[in-house]
């Protein structure tokens, strides 16, 4: 099993100029590289306390425990959560004619289930006027070639945010 929890705070001495998230504390999957990084990056020039979240593992239920640790750290650590990130995903091109149980049960594993759980299990920490930011994909609404898949699960995510969805 592979667990990274990173946590980052802005240095108030470099950052004293942007404080938008100022106080808050955020946390963000998939925030080892990517956009999730970048978030990262961002969310810690603008002053909050970032716990990042990265995984390499296959199974979900290894998934779901790392989620209750990572959220017990947050809880020990800051008492309360202002913003989830879910963005961690996964994805592979596959023609629709080769596509196996398996890999649609990697992708939808990652991208649906774990943007599930990873809200889920963030709400009971998260008081009101707390964000989730979900990450997307434009072939969740376009799709792409050999990407049936991918574009099933980011139109699966897209659903999960739509306006008018009670959490």
């Amino acid at each position: 099993m592979c667990l990274d929890i990173f946590v980052e705070d802005a240095d108030p001495a470099t950052h004293m100029n942007t404080t938008k998230l100022n106080g808050k504390t955020a946390v963000i999957t998939g925030g080892a590289t990517g956009i999730g990084r970048a978030a990262a990056k961002r969310f810690i020039e603008e002053g909050a306390f970032v716990f990042i979240f990265g995984r390499r593992q296959e199974a979900l239920d290894a998934a779901v425990a790392d989620l209750d640790r990572l959220y017990a750290a947050v809880k020990a650590e800051r008492g309360s959560l202002d913003i989830v990130f879910a963005n961690a995903g996964a994805g592979s091109p596959l023609p629709l004619g080769e596509i196996t149980a398996e890999h649609i049960d990697e992708i939808f594993d990652t991208n649906v289930k774990g943007t599930i759980f990873t809200v889920q299990k963030a709400l009971p920490l998260m008081g009101k006027g707390g964000s989730i930011i979900l990450t997307g994909s434009s072939v969740g609404t376009t799709g792409a070639p050999a990407m049936s898949a991918y574009s099933a699960s980011k139109a699966a995510v897209r659903s999960l945010a739509r306006p008018g969805r009670r959490i």
